[in-house]
């Protein structure tokens, strides 16, 4: 069976392919080198040929924290990426534009692999869409041209392929201006070398971030709001057709989770021999260091008759990728609240309605102010763990480190840094990263880390320094999963 190579996108799996693979999102994500994986905001395309993932995205590194080109990663199963460099440098378009969010689609008409992007300058003056082709998936591409779609303004951008008509689609917001608040819905020609019509318009709502998916009866548009690197409520809209009428926008995660942390870019369709599986691709930025970005994938769950779609949360979690199914990992928790965790300095437990056990362990502050989980069970290997916390870093006033989005003036800090050390070996520090959640809310975040073999190791967590102070979230349990099987990929 061929795989069409679209942005759709549609998986039918080949029986070659490997199954079971983990999935941990907002996980430090390792390459088959064992290096840091850079493809931020970008998509996957599926190679006709071989059925194999091609995953583009930004490049950024601290040297380059606006990026330094398209990264391109391959893979059989979603989890183990094998690295090929960059797909496209600056140097090849231009030293001071800026790539965002790439797309590669296959061109029937041209036999050319075609990259779109948002092209900029680093003042976003431009406002338009970067093409370059290339007759190879990965590269290199060559830079044809910057262009505005149809003379109009072009932001964040998002490609799409009607699995009914073959037809694609450029998605894409048209500006921060009082006149440039609408998110396009394009149709290219058939070549895929230019956009030639409108398809619908989704007028002041001032959104970004756009992608969609289409199930077997509807049309979902998937979008952020605008608030540059900071996490916020992704919406959904559905429609029966691609021209309209579109519904009212809805939350796709739960209120004031702000998506888990992440903004939407990109949405995968996987055809199973037994399910439909979809997942949402979403960044997990981080506001003071964007480079340090984490990726947030996730199931989406399909309501037709509701006509909804939501996304499932999962700390850890199989996907087989011949089959399309979806398996949560089971763990053990260990809860702060509980007599057996333990907490020193001016760290203690705080009356919280909303935690587990109805306390919190609060007040972890550098390396005097600590909480330690102890009794914790190992197998002498590496196995992640989730760090279930609340960072009420929202809680402070405008003129004070950490700032109040919700007021007038405010600002966000947007992380705090916890150190992690397992069985008091302080030589081997780790840095958890607790990103904003909320009063109240509660969200997790991994750490892969090494236990000793048996019940008595322990997870002591204190406060690192974040830029503006040493003190670490508040923590209501942690979650503790077996290892992961030696066919998956170590990140």
């Amino acid at each position: 069976m061929v795989i069409p190579s679209t942005l759709l996108l549609t998986v039918t799996a080949f029986s070659s392919l490997a199954a079971a693979r983990w999935i941990v999102p907002g996980g430090r994500w390792l390459d088959t080198d064992g290096e840091r994986i850079r493809c931020h905001a970008g998509g996957i395309t599926v190679e006709e040929e071989t059925g194999r993932f091609f995953w583009f995205g930004e490049y950024k590194t601290e040297d380059m924290p606006e990026g330094g080109g398209v990264s391109v990663y391959s893979s059989d199963d979603l989890v183990t990426w094998e690295n090929h460099g960059l797909a496209l440098g600056h140097e090849f378009v231009a030293p001071d534009m800026i790539i965002q969010r790439p797309k590669v689609m296959y061109s029937k008409s041209t036999e050319e692999y075609h990259m779109w992007w948002h092209a900029d300058d680093e003042n976003y003056s431009l406002l338009l869409q970067g093409l370059a082709t290339s007759p190879n998936i990965t590269g290199p591409y060559s830079f044809v041209d910057a262009t505005a779609p149809l003379g109009n303004w072009s932001q964040d951008f998002g490609m799409f392929t009607d699995r009914d008509d073959g037809r694609t689609y450029a998605l894409y917001s048209n500006g921060d201006s009082v006149e440039g608040r609408d998110v396009y819905l394009s149709a290219f020609n058939e070549e895929i070398t230019q956009v030639e019509q409108v398809t619908f318009r989704w007028d002041k709502f001032d959104l970004e971030a756009p992608t969609i998916i289409q199930t077997d009866d509807s049309y979902f548009a998937i979008m952020s709001h605008k608030t540059g690197y900071r996490p916020n409520n992704v919406v959904a809209f559905r429609a029966d057709d691609l021209a309209g009428p579109w519904s009212q926008p809805f939350m796709v995660a739960p209120p004031y989770t702000r998506t888990f942390n992440s903004q939407s870019g990109f949405s995968l369709r996987i055809d199973g021999t037994k399910r439909t599986t979809y997942l949402y691709l979403g960044d997990q930025w981080d506001l003071n260091s964007n480079w340090e970005a984490r990726y947030i994938w996730l199931p989406i769950l399909v309501d037709e008759e509701k006509k909804r779609i939501e996304l499932a949360w999962y700390d850890v979690y199989d996907l087989d990728i011949e089959t399309g199914e979806v398996t949560p990992i089971e763990g053990e928790t260990y809860y702060a609240y509980e007599d057996y965790t333990v907490v020193a300095g001016d760290a203690w437990k705080q009356e919280a309605t909303f935690a587990s056990g109805g306390k919190i362990a609060t007040g972890i502050y550098g390396n005097d102010s600590t909480v330690t989980f102890t009794g914790i069970k190992g197998t002498g290997s590496k196995q992640w763990v989730s760090f279930y916390y609340q960072n009420t870093d929202d809680m402070g006033f405008g003129d004070q480190p950490y700032g109040n989005p919700d007021r007038i003036g405010g600002e966000w800090q947007i992380r705090r840094i916890g150190s992690v050390v397992v069985n008091g070996r302080e030589e081997e520090v780790e840095r958890l990263w607790q990103r904003d959640t909320h009063k109240g809310v509660i969200l997790s975040t991994p750490l892969l880390l090494e236990l000793d073999e048996g019940s008595e190791n322990t997870i002591t967590v204190g406060g690192l320094w974040n830029g503006f102070d040493y003190k670490g979230a508040d923590l209501d349990r942690i979650v503790v999963y077996p290892p992961e099987p030696t066919n998956g990929c170590h990140r």
